[in-house]
C-alpha cells in the first residue's frame, strides 16, 4: 500500500509550507488526484487520517478533487475529457487516436489552509 507513503510525503510537505508561513494548525488540506495516478483515493483517506494524529493536520479536513483525463487530439486539437473506466481513447470530435495527455495523471497538493 504505497498510499501510506504518499501521506507520509504529503504531510511533510505540508509541514514544510506550516513553517515558512509560521501557521500553527493546517484546517485544510485540498488535493488533486488523477484517475491514472494509481493512487486509490479511499485508502489515501484512511492513511490521511491515521498519520495525521498529533501533527500540525491533527484537525485538518481532507478535500480531494478527483481529476478526470484530458487529452489534447494532435490530429485536430479538440480538448477530450475521459473517466477511468474507458479501455480506447479516441477524439470525440474527429475520432482521432493521436492523444496527448495534459491531465489526470498527477496527485497535486492544491492548496492549504492555515492559521
Amino acid at each position: 500500500m504505497h498510499e501510506y507513503s504518499i501521506v507520509q510525503s504529503l504531510l511533510d510537505v505540508i509541514d514544510e509550507n506550516a513553517k515558512k508561513n509560521n501557521a500553527k494548525k493546517v484546517n485544510k488540506v485540498v488535493i488533486k488526484i488523477g484517475v491514472l495516478s494509481g493512487v486509490e483515493i479511499h485508502l489515501l483517506e484512511i492513511a490521511f487520517n491515521t498519520f495525521k494524529e498529533k501533527t500540525i493536520c491533527e484537525d485538518a479536513e481532507l478535500v480531494i478533487i478527483n481529476q478526470p483525463i484530458v487529452a489534447n487530439c494532435l490530429e485536430c486539437g479538440h480538448i477530450n475529457e475521459y473517466k477511468k473506466n474507458q479501455i480506447f481513447f479516441e477524439c470525440a470530435k474527429c475520432g482521432g487516436v493521436e492523444l496527448k495527455v495534459t491531465d489526470g495523471e498527477d496527485m497535486l497538493l492544491m492548496n492549504l489552509e492555515m492559521q
